[in-house]
């Protein structure tokens, strides 16, 4: 399946409603992901008035995932779809719910800057905790790339990046987890940070499972539990 597979419908109408779910998925991820990165600036540069913005603005996401997902319900029970609009309606669905829980993510990072009482005991994380936000965020990225392009191979390759998130986000925990043994001072500041990454390290997960929902949909085929091999053998279709 490509994407120009959704537009081969005699009815002119289902064509268009399956392409305005496809550009609100689009739009859904374009605000999470700003979201993310406002979430991260305002824990690194301790920016109090953007970590508000990213909790007021949560409510948003919230509300497109119901809407998207009401507009799903609404062709699945007129249109009783299947093949391949059943799977792209089924990797929209998940898809959305993926990207709320990223929102929620973003929240808690942006609740975190809010809450750091002596930010100068973590002040020596934030170059990593801005390099794993960055890493995080390419992923979001990459995943929705993939979903607009429909590209099996290329949700693969951004796929593997959650390797190096994973392998970033366990340096910061051992550093964190050494400064807290060297001075109990630090422990609040840093079980904070902690979280922070465990946030950013979830958000991987989900960019992740997002790539996963793609393989689905394009080569039908159900990758997850599985290893990366039998994953890139499925996204090449062999």
């Amino acid at each position: 399946m490509d994407k120009n597979s959704i537009s081969q419908h005699i009815s002119r109408q289902y064509n268009t409603e399956l392409e305005d779910i496809r550009n609100k998925v689009m739009s859904m991820g374009g605000m999470v992901e700003q979201q993310v990165v406002d979430a991260v600036r305002s824990l690194v540069e301790g920016d109090e008035r953007l970590a508000d913005v990213v909790v007021n603005n949560d409510y948003k996401v919230n509300a497109m995932e119901v809407a998207i997902d009401e507009e799903c319900n609404v062709i699945l029970a007129r249109r009783q779809p299947a093949a391949g609009d059943l799977r792209l309606l089924v990797a929209v669905i998940k898809t959305i719910t993926d990207l709320e829980r990223i929102g929620d993510e973003a929240e808690r990072i942006a609740r975190m800057a809010l809450h750091i009482n002596d930010k100068s005991q973590v002040d020596r994380f934030h170059g990593r905790i801005e390099h794993l936000g960055e890493l995080a965020g390419k992923m979001l990225k990459g995943a929705l790339n993939t979903f607009a392009r429909m590209d099996a191979e290329m949700a693969v390759e951004v796929w593997r990046e959650d390797l190096k998130l994973d392998k970033e986000y366990d340096g910061i925990m051992r550093q964190l987890i050494t400064l807290m043994m060297e001075d109990n001072r630090s422990i609040p500041s840093a079980l904070d940070t902690m979280w922070a990454a465990r946030s950013l390290e979830r958000i991987g997960d989900r960019a992740r499972n997002i790539c996963e929902y793609v393989i689905y949909l394009v080569r039908g085929k159900d990758v997850r539990h599985t290893s990366l091999e039998q994953m890139e053998a499925e996204a090449r279709n062999k």
